[in-house]
């Protein structure tokens, strides 16, 4: 008698768009674009979800479709449309580009144990920088190096708080709207049109990088669309819904916020401390006290732990199983007995202790948070502007690359919006590289323009030298054995 299998388990679309919801927008974007725009970010949110996150979440839905079969994401997507050094390159700046996140998440993860501990941000008088900074080192090499022994724990972890915090956000919304309606007091005043129109300036602009910063992400769900029923169909439909939960949680997000502070005099630690004060004043107005804020801080803590390790992990994996492993030196590739690349998490640590010591000799720990934060603004949309090159290859030779999902089936039409959408994101990245939360002329403004610019090259540049050891590498052992 056959042995009869087990019925496969297939992810439904509904799943699939939430689990991608979690990782795409948080309570933080939102906070850290309100701090930078004020109540225009509204205007900026709506412009960008229809000019910009429509079209590339849809375009990321096409090229999950052309490439169904594929687990490797967009990495994989460079290489089927550009060659194997491209796969590396996409690869490596990549997982480059998530490091500076990762440091700035463990920089969270200290106050909102800050936060837990003392019941209010006052980091800054309690912690000096030097403690400051070790703390986060601390935290990135502890999760660095025993993450692994935990991962399957931390999967739980990551889905519960990320579920908690997704939650948490909507509450926020409704919660906020619920007190409206009750009479309570909106803090931003006047509360008119002229409200939410930006300034078009050059502070204006260099804060785009962040919102795409903020948007961007969702070709991470991507190796999921072979453990779809029917991903061709399924996955675009992910990527339709994950768009439309990204527009109520930005726009009504922002707004929330305007509610409880006054967007023409926002608090200098909002990017640091806002998320905790937004909870602390939606408690005291609904009679709860710090009962919602210590909610929120021991979900933070969780859920960016948890991102922590699941993101660490899992980034040094891909990249140096892929085939990036001919384009690095030997010993990057090497494996422990548990068949960890334990010297890629060495070039993890070193790479998170150069992104960390490059900002000790800001002035302040709020400095320091918000330009670890800011340099996202600058590596995440760079990378993401490979998604649009893969799409226009695709577009480009569309009979090569055949999808059931097609978006915009006129082709002059779609790569028209194929560029557009690198323009934009070429520029968001150009123009980041400005300060966004220094003034213009000050030392801290030089300081902070050099940084970005020497991180940001750096990180980019080893991306380059690396595969240069490499082939002087097979260079060399090629002329030992020949002599």
């Amino acid at each position: 008698m056959d042995e009869i299998e087990p019925k496969k388990k297939y992810i439904t679309w509904q799943v699939l768009a939430l689990m991608d919801f979690v990782t795409v927008i948080g309570f933080d974007d939102i906070i850290y674009n309100f701090q930078n725009q004020g109540m225009a970010v509204v205007f900026s949110w709506i412009v960008l979800l229809f000019a910009y996150v429509l079209p590339y979440e849809l375009m990321v839905g096409h090229l999950g479709s052309a490439f169904s079969k594929d687990g490797g994401g967009l990495s994989s997507w460079m290489r089927h449309t550009s060659g194997d050094v491209w796969g590396y390159l996409t690869a490596w700046c990549y997982w480059v580009a998530s490091l500076p996140y990762l440091v700035d998440v463990a920089n969270s993860m200290v106050v909102s144990f800050f936060w837990i501990i003392m019941g209010n941000g006052n980091i800054e008088d309690k912690l000096s920088r030097a403690t400051f900074a070790l703390l986060t080192a601390a935290i990135t090499i502890l999760f660095i190096f025993f993450q692994h022994k935990f991962t399957a724990s931390l999967q739980i972890l990551s889905i519960v708080g990320g579920g908690a915090m997704f939650i948490m956000t909507i509450l926020f919304v409704l919660m906020t709207f619920a007190g409206l309606f009750n009479g309570a007091p909106i803090a931003t005043q006047p509360m008119n049109w002229h409200t939410f129109i930006p300034k078009f300036d050059l502070h204006y602009f260099s804060t785009i990088g962040l919102l795409i910063f903020a948007m961007n992400g969702a070709e991470l769900v991507a190796p999921y669309v072979s453990e779809m029923k029917d991903g061709k169909k399924d996955f675009p439909k992910a990527m339709m819904a994950l768009a439309l939960m990204t527009a109520f949680l930005t726009i009504f997000g922002s707004f929330a916020i305007g509610v409880f502070f006054d967007a023409n005099h926002l608090p200098n630690d909002l990017k640091m401390n806002g998320s905790y004060y937004a909870f602390l004043a939606l408690g005291q107005q609904f009679h709860m006290g710090k009962v919602l804020l210590y909610i929120f801080a021991v979900t933070q803590a969780i859920y960016m732990g948890a991102q922590l390790a699941m993101l660490l992990d899992g980034g040094t994996r891909i990249f140096l199983s892929d085939t990036a492993k001919k384009f690095l030196p030997k010993a990057l590739t090497k494996t422990n007995k548990q068949g960890l690349p334990i010297n890629g998490y060495w070039l993890t640590t070193g790479i998170c202790t150069f992104v960390l010591a490059s900002s000790a000799f800001l002035p302040a720990i709020n400095d320091i948070f918000n330009w670890l934060l800011n340099i996202n603004g600058i590596v995440s949309p760079f990378v993401t502007c490979f998604i649009f090159v893969a799409f226009l290859r695709v577009r480009f030779n569309s009979d090569k690359y055949p999808s059931e999902y097609t978006y915009i089936k006129n082709k002059p039409w779609a790569i028209i919006v194929g560029f557009w959408c690198l323009l934009i994101t070429a520029l968001g990245t150009i123009f980041s590289i400005f300060p966004q939360d220094a003034t213009p002329g000050t030392s801290k403004y030089t300081h902070e323009l050099i940084l970005n610019v020497v991180v940001s090259v750096s990180l980019m540049g080893l991306g380059v030298i690396l595969p240069l050891i490499a082939k002087y590498q097979r260079k060399k052992n090629s002329l030992n054995k020949n002599g």
